[in-house]
């Protein structure tokens, strides 16, 4: 191996490659921003989004999402994936049937 190889698994990719991902990373970002403005505001509800996620919040982690829901910040989050029995590093794609249908009857009741 000559010192000019990378010694990581990474793969090497084109500037192209580079600026596709970034683009579609910066895309994701601002879908994110805008569906957390939404709930805040009270345009679409928690068990919308947990009913059917839209692709771009599947990776997202549901304590981030949570947090955008009116009257929720940290503790009620926190609590809410407590009592739901979901980790806080669960994804919203990442999510069973089951964990689902407890966080909207968490948020209904």
């Amino acid at each position: 191996m000559s010192p000019s190889e990378p010694t990581s698994g990474t793969p090497v990719r084109t500037l192209e490659q580079r600026l596709e991902a970034l683009r579609r990373a910066n895309e994701i970002r601002s879908q994110r921003a805008r569906l957390k403005k939404d709930l805040k505001n009270g345009a679409i509800r928690i068990e919308q989004i947990l009913a059917d996620p839209p692709e771009f919040i599947k990776t997202a982690k549901v304590i981030d999402v949570l947090m955008a829901v009116p009257n929720c910040g940290k503790v009620k989050s926190t609590k809410a994936l407590n009592h739901c029995r979901i980790s806080p590093n669960k994804t919203v794609g990442g999510l069973s049937e089951r964990q689902r249908r407890e966080l909207v009857s968490f948020f209904q009741a």
